[in-house]
């Protein structure tokens, strides 16, 4: 699932194709919206929440979208709309075409209702509400769960996905299944997982530790078996989560020392 930079990247890239301009075409290729025509409609603005797509049109209507796992935007040059299962949905104005494939969310909703959508959702990393003392009280609402977990919870802040998880985690020196009540200094933490988004969100491609070149991008996450870059111990893989929730983690057993039993 994208993580929120890739998401706040794709709202600005719809925004500067779709903003300010009045649409010729919205194809929703969804049975509950098949119906729905926004030609005429001038498009406001285009927005992120987390992972969620706010695509805002004249006549107090948004258009909510959601990558989920495998979803994406592509901007092309006005034209005829490709012919692929994948497309969920197109808004084209006489310039450009948005074209939504594989999208896990497609709905229009009223904008004075975008609460219904995005309202459960705790502190934005990359957003204009970004309070991380209320993220770390959202945290410390469930101090028996475990840091891993919680910080997938966008309920609890939002924009974090499993990449920047656990680096995080790698970088504060937690163990996943350490407890949030035992998790020093959470202040700390969501700083440092905002900063981190806000170093990538101008393009693709998760990089914490500083250094671009291939293979060389991350600390923990994807290098199962190869040894940590700071202390050689190898990298180990794992699941974290409730099924059907479970997600990928990695952690170096050194450098995050398991939570004391």
């Amino acid at each position: 699932m994208p993580e929120g930079d890739v998401v706040w990247y794709t709202a600005r890239r719809l925004h500067e194709a779709l903003a300010g301009r009045e649409l010729t075409l919205s194809d929703f290729r969804v049975p509950r919206f098949a119906t729905t025509d926004l030609r005429g409609r001038t498009v406001d603005g285009v927005a992120s929440r987390g992972k969620h797509l706010l695509t805002r049109v004249a006549g107090d209507i948004t258009v909510h979208t959601h990558l989920k796992m495998d979803g994406a935007w592509r901007i092309r040059r006005a034209g005829a709309p490709p012919r692929d299962h994948r497309v969920r949905l197109v808004l084209a104005n006489a310039e450009w075409q948005a074209i939504g494939y594989s999208l896990g969310i497609v709905e229009v909703l009223r904008t004075s209702r975008e609460d219904r959508a995005v309202g459960h959702l705790g502190p934005d990393l990359l957003g204009s509400d970004w309070d991380p003392a209320a993220a770390v009280r959202r945290l410390r609402e469930q101090p028996e769960r475990t840091i891993g977990e919680a910080l997938l919870d966008q309920t609890r802040l939002a924009g974090i996905g499993t990449v920047y998880r656990a680096e995080v985690l790698f970088l504060r020196g937690l163990h996943p299944w350490t407890k949030v009540a035992a998790a020093a200094d959470l202040t700390a933490l969501v700083e440092l997982a905002r900063r981190l988004l806000e170093a990538n969100k101008d393009g693709y491609g998760h990089v914490t530790t500083g250094d671009r070149r291939p293979g060389r991008e991350r600390y923990v996450y994807g290098r199962a078996g190869r040894p940590c870059r700071r202390c050689g111990t190898g990298v180990v893989r794992g699941v974290q989560g409730p099924d059907p929730y479970e997600r990928i983690i990695f952690w170096c057993p050194a450098c995050q020392p398991g939570p004391l039993t």
